[in-house]
């Protein structure tokens, strides 16, 4: 089995690459699906994990929304479910802390890395996973003028601006700043862990300097020689 996580700048590309490195290998994604599976494991359940802070008082808490793919706004709050003596069940409601959900991705991480195969990108694969074996660690970096064109567009699809292009420049750069400084953020504050140290990877790739098909395909080899067994695995 072999276990692949992306750590990437944002705008870098490095969700295409993931995504790329997937179909060459065959292998699964991480995602959301498999932190709710082990929130529910816990007694909590997707409906009743709905938001996380009451105030985006810290990049960390911004980052932890996009981390479970929610919205800010309200406290995240869950329900545990207990029987009383009668059999009937009732639901006591607890607050969930940073720690708690960033107790649960790493259990879930732990949890999916056990079948193999699979990519995780970004939610702190790189330091969870960080000594076990059969575990190759990709950092992708790009330079900041390409991140801007790309987040640049992202902005302009997702928003249907028609605004100039200075203030598409302006905004896409601000998300690039607010986004890389909360991944370094979480890595620092949950794990005392420097997100850009390149000694925490086995590779780390500029997609400035090739495609996203090269590096990909670069991944892909590096995956192979490590571990020859998986090329039985790839897709025909």
């Amino acid at each position: 089995m072999s276990i692949i996580t992306i750590s990437r700048q944002y705008g870098s590309g490095g969700d295409e690459i993931a995504g790329r490195v997937g179909q060459i290998l065959g292998y699964k994604h991480f995602d959301k699906r498999l932190i709710i599976q082990a929130a529910q494991e816990t007694g909590l359940s997707e409906q009743e994990i709905t938001g996380f802070s009451e105030e985006e008082t810290h990049r960390v808490q911004s980052f932890l929304d996009r981390l479970l793919n929610r919205g800010g706004g309200t406290a995240a709050v869950g329900r545990v479910w207990h029987q009383d003596i009668y059999g009937a069940r009732y639901a006591e409601e607890v607050r969930m802390s940073e720690e708690v959900i960033v107790t649960l991705v790493q259990k879930a991480v732990r949890g999916a890395a056990l079948s193999g195969n699979l990519i995780i990108v970004g939610r702190g694969g790189q330091v969870i996973l960080r000594d076990e074996p059969d575990v190759f660690h990709v950092r992708i970096e790009a330079p900041m003028e390409e991140r801007i064109m790309r987040v640049k567009e992202m902005v302009r699809s997702e928003q249907r601006l028609d605004n100039t292009d200075i203030e598409l420049r302006r905004r896409a750069q601000d998300r690039i700043v607010e986004r890389d400084a909360a991944s370094a953020d979480y890595l620092r504050r949950f794990y005392h862990s420097d997100w850009a140290d390149p000694l925490l990877y086995h590779m780390v790739l500029n997609p400035g300097r090739m495609t996203v098909f090269q590096a990909s395909e670069i991944i892909a080899t590096a995956v192979r020689e490590l571990h020859p067994s998986q090329a039985s695995h790839e897709p025909a």
